[in-house]
């Protein structure tokens, strides 16, 4: 029988050290530049019954989900997402709340991922939700926080901005059911044009199934806008894409020259509660998107609340990887002090030790007998004062 006492599970990983530093700088940073903009943070459970991402939308399918049963034998879920649990919480104790809320976030969520794709089961997602408001302003807010956010980390970034509107209406217009549908959504995602085009082929060949086939091609800069009207000459698209054309000349102004925005209308989400505006955000040194997000006005609705939300994740753990990729580990802090107690001198050792640390500084109480190791134990670890408790109390500093 084999043991698993000595490894983690697949899909985590221990942090040590300059990781841990690397992953409260990343989330302090985040947190910090939320808090400045007016958003508050809140923290739901880590567990939460499955009937919270049961909806009568299938956006988390149950084989995705870590499950456990409770001590009534319910059905319990390790949290998968973040926006799910907040809508929960907007529609029940913050209902009789004034609008708009700005909330943010800092937690876990665990998805079970293929193995040997180099994904996390577990990752740490800080992230935002503006509540309240269908407002133009509303998204540039979002999207100008995003690139704020990418901003940080000192590397190249790019925004991708897409639409799910677009592929919604289209796929509406087609004699197919929601099996043949949500196919080519994955196919149109993944941008596999082989198998799309084989699928869309088998459902006749249309305005409706052309447009289709060109939809994971459409991205690109201003000249997207113009191919696709001309695809898809149809009013109700062509207002979408007004409105797109619009948000992508404001993101493009607000990123300025140190960041890159382009438009991808194949950009359908495999979370499928978002209804309009699409985010990804990308770091130099990390292929996945990094930020992710968009417009969800229908999903709070289904915990019994209709009100608009817009909000985007921000994947720390991706963050990470771009940063240790590109050298931006920060240093781990050691000791700028050690204190070494004589024989019978522990107690005015711990108050000197106590004593230096209100000044600000670092310190350490030496657990060695002798005063020797203690010197080596201090250049070893680069700790550049050692302070002795003599036999008579006296405090002396090397």
């Amino acid at each position: 029988m084999r043991n698993y006492d000595l490894i983690t599970p697949e899909g985590t990983k221990d942090l040590l050290f300059g990781e841990c530093v690397a992953r409260r700088d990343i989330e302090n940073k985040l947190m910090d530049l939320f808090k400045g903009r007016g958003y508050s943070e809140m923290i739901t459970p880590g567990l939460e019954f499955y009937d919270v991402f049961n909806l009568k939308s299938p956006y988390f399918p149950q084989e995705n989900m870590y499950k456990l049963i409770d001590h009534k034998g319910r059905l319990l879920v390790m949290r998968p997402d973040s926006t799910l649990p907040i809508a929960r919480v907007v529609a029940t104790r913050l209902k009789d709340a004034a609008l708009p809320l700005r909330l943010c976030y800092n937690q876990a969520v665990y998805r079970t991922e293929p193995a040997l794709k180099g994904k996390s089961d577990e990752i740490v997602q800080t992230g935002i939700e503006l509540i309240g408001s269908q407002m133009k302003i509303a998204d540039l807010e979002v999207i100008s926080t995003a690139v704020d956010a990418l901003r940080e980390f000192g590397l190249e970034f790019s925004i991708e901005l897409g639409h799910i509107g677009i592929f919604r209406e289209l796929v509406s217009r087609l004699d197919a059911d929601d099996h043949t549908k949500s196919k080519i959504r994955k196919l149109i995602e993944t941008k596999n044009f082989p198998a799309l085009n084989d699928l869309l082929d088998s459902l006749g060949n249309n305005s409706v199934t052309t447009a289709l086939k060109k939809l994971p091609a459409l991205f690109g800069g201003d000249e997207v806008f113009e191919k696709a009207e001309e695809l898809m000459p149809d009013e109700k698209i062509e207002r979408i894409l007004g409105e797109l054309r619009d948000i992508y000349r404001d993101v493009t102004e607000i990123c300025g020259a140190d960041g890159i925005v382009t438009v991808d209308l194949g950009l359908v989400n495999k979370t499928d509660y978002y209804t309009g505006l699409i985010i990804k955000g990308y770091l130099r040194g990390h292929g996945e998107e990094v930020i992710s997000g968009g417009r969800y006005d229908k999903l709070i609705s289904e915990y019994g609340y209709d009100v608009p939300a817009v909000g985007f994740a921000v994947n720390v753990n991706g963050i990470e990887k771009a940063v240790v990729k590109n050298g931006g580990i920060p240093a781990v802090k050691g000791a700028d002090a050690v204190v070494f107690a004589a024989e019978g001198c522990e107690v005015e050792a711990v108050k000197a030790a106590c004593r230096l640390r209100e000044q600000g500084l670092v310190v350490e109480n030496a657990l060695f007998d002798d005063i020797e190791s203690v010197r080596e134990y201090a250049r070893d670890r680069k700790i550049s004062k050692v302070i002795i408790i003599d036999g008579s109390g006296r405090e002396v500093q090397e």
